[in-house]
């Protein structure tokens, strides 16, 4: 993975990545008491800015803790963390605590000044290699919380499935609860069928994926679109697979648990939707202004 670009902004100031400090009693720290959001810039410019945002929003207002900042605020915020960065294209990483006390203790602080903290990566790169043959993934028994609308720090379980899969050799833990698939370790999952499009409906059990809503969006004026619950047998048997997420669009799933999906080839389904999302960005970067 390549460096993260060498600005950030911590609590009201930007600062060299290298430098910033936070305290080891900051609840982020020592409890996973915070929540994040991640988002992609093309050209210099925030992709779904305000439905990222909201989640962040979302995920604040169900830990009980209040939005340091309002959208406008954010936006300013990650304009200026963009521009010392160079713009182009990249990702911007937000991550708020309930900040810290002096001491530990499990239930909310009396008073609360959350850690805001924000930096910025070059995108992921999807080579020619993987387009031309797609990805690989496993499925994996599902162990963690009961909350996972919640875009919480906590991932701890989720760091274990991502490792499992990269033990295997592949780049996806495809997450299955009771036969049923609910997502990957860091993304959203589609099946195809039969020229439907289906995806697993949002829930306490699944991140609602804004990226994922942007595929759904373009894929409904092309093809049918199921939002329903989807079986590990589908999943095996689904003529594509496609994984989304917020750096790396929607990449197509060729193999898991070492069998082929349909052809063992990004399908010509996948194809269309990663076009629709290239002219969209192109259209995003060459905007005048953001759009919040």
């Amino acid at each position: 993975m390549p460096e993260p670009l060498p600005q950030c902004y911590l609590n009201g100031e930007y600062v060299a990545l290298r430098d910033a400090r936070i305290s080891p009693l900051d609840r982020g720290f020592l409890f996973g008491d915070s929540v994040y959001e991640v988002l992609p810039v093309f050209g210099g410019r925030m992709f779904l800015f305000r439905e990222h945002f909201d989640r962040l929003a979302r995920s604040l207002r169900e830990i009980r803790l209040e939005n340091p900042h309002t959208h406008e605020q954010w936006r300013d915020i990650l304009e200026q963390l963009i521009a010392r960065n160079g713009g182009g294209n990249c990702y911007v990483y937000v991550q708020v605590s309930r900040g810290m006390e002096y001491g530990r203790n499990h239930a909310f602080p009396a008073v609360v000044k959350p850690t805001v903290f924000a930096m910025a990566s070059p995108l992921p790169v999807f080579t020619d290699a993987q387009r031309a043959a797609g990805l690989s993934a496993i499925t994996v028994e599902d162990f963690r919380w009961s909350r996972c609308d919640i875009k919480s720090t906590a991932l701890l379980a989720n760091v274990l499935m991502k490792q499992q899969a990269a033990d295997a050799g592949v780049n996806e833990a495809i997450i299955v609860r009771d036969g049923h698939v609910m997502e990957g370790s860091s993304t959203s999952v589609f099946v195809i069928k039969n020229g439907v499009l289906a995806t697993p409906p949002n829930s306490h059990s699944i991140l609602p994926g804004t990226t994922r809503d942007a595929a759904l969006s373009l894929a409904t004026n092309v093809m049918p679109v199921e939002i329903r619950s989807v079986s590990i047998d589908e999943l095996r048997a689904a003529d594509e697979v496609w994984i989304s997420a917020a750096t790396r669009d929607v990449l197509p799933v060729t193999r898991i648990d070492g069998a082929p999906i349909g052809t063992g080839r990004p399908g010509p389904a996948w194809h269309r939707m990663a076009d629709a999302f290239a002219q969209l960005r192109q259209q995003l970067a060459s905007t005048p202004a953001y759009t919040p």
